[in-house]
């Protein structure tokens, strides 16, 4: 008999659910081995999470590449300022006070002969430390407190949502000047207890409604009735999936709380001397500002590009976590 040519449709036919079964799993192993896949997912057809598509966003995206990159160097020379200033801020000499630019001394001194670039450059250490100090302070304490609340629900929530009401209606700079107007301490742990104490119901909203959402997901409910813990649902299923509108918030409020601290140094209650920070010299500047601009520039320009910088990572990153966004 001679030879009857190949016809798919007639060997799935022929060979009934398994051949089609068959075919459709070798189809599914040439997927796996096809570099890229389909849209949404990488090598070996693996789904991408949350996390790598908001990695692979910020990569491109210039705003978060450029605020990285400010916000590296704020970093660098906060640990190590001597790097690019190896002068002394706190050494001065009233002889050069309200001085212009020099060599060796590009931004001038100050009223009391200081060297305005040493002491803007140390000023970054502080400024820097009570950010990212008070921020991680008002995200671990607001999201416990928030996320327990939003879990466990009933009367604990409600005791929690009427004290965050109460924090909220007091204003923050008149409660720094309150507050901070009795505290004697030269330190920065004042400043940060006061950031942290009326801070943490704003990351305790976002991270109560985070989880609450969160705990509503059927992979919650399926964990929950395969007998998984109160611990387990929290620390495996809910807070990896709650977390991302916390990161955001915080990122942003990172470059607040620098802004806090300048102004509550600047009205006198925030860092005292001999500390240097940017709104202790911002204030002392701010009589000479016809006589000496310069002494008012520099700190005053580092001061807004560190809160830009932040700012600006924290909307990047909010753009990257928001799949509503995409």
């Amino acid at each position: 008999m001679p030879e009857q040519p190949f016809e798919p449709e007639r060997a799935i036919a022929g060979t009934g659910m398994g051949g089609a079964m068959d075919l459709a799993a070798s189809e599914a192993e040439t997927l796996e081995k096809t570099p890229g896949g389909p849209e949404g997912t990488g090598l070996a057809g693996k789904p991408h999470s949350l996390w790598s598509d908001a990695w692979r966003d910020l990569r491109r995206n210039p705003v978060f590449i450029i605020s990285a990159l400010v916000i590296l160097f704020l970093v660098v020379i906060s640990l190590w300022p001597s790097l690019i200033a190896s002068g002394n801020p706190l050494k001065c000499d009233l002889a050069k006070a309200q001085e212009g630019s020099q060599p060796g001394h590009p931004f001038g001194y100050d009223g009391q002969g200081c060297d305005v670039y040493t002491r803007t450059v140390y000023g970054t250490r502080t400024s820097v430390t009570v950010g990212v100090l008070a921020t991680l302070g008002v995200a671990i304490f607001g999201s416990v407190l928030g996320g327990l609340a939003g879990f466990f629900g009933g009367v604990w929530d409600s005791i929690l949502s009427r004290l965050t009401d109460i924090f909220f209606a007091i204003p923050v700079v008149l409660g720094g000047l309150v507050l901070l107007s009795v505290v004697t301490s030269n330190t920065v742990w004042p400043v940060i207890g006061f950031m942290v104490l009326l801070g943490w119901p704003q990351i305790s909203r976002i991270a109560r409604g985070s989880v609450i959402t969160a705990k509503q997901n059927d992979y919650v409910q399926a964990a929950r009735a395969l007998g998984a813990s109160n611990s387990r649902l929290l620390l495996r299923h809910i807070t990896p999936n709650a977390v991302a509108p916390v990161i955001v918030v915080a990122t942003i409020a990172l470059g607040t709380y620098i802004s806090l601290e300048a102004t509550l140094s600047y009205l006198g209650v925030g860092l005292k001397p001999p500390t240097v920070s940017w709104g202790i010299d911002i204030s002392a500047a701010s009589q000479y500002i016809r006589n000496a601009p310069h002494m008012l520039l520099w700190p005053a320009g580092a001061l807004a590009i560190t809160v830009l910088a932040f700012i600006m990572l924290g909307d990047a990153v909010r753009d990257a976590l928001d799949p509503k966004l995409r």
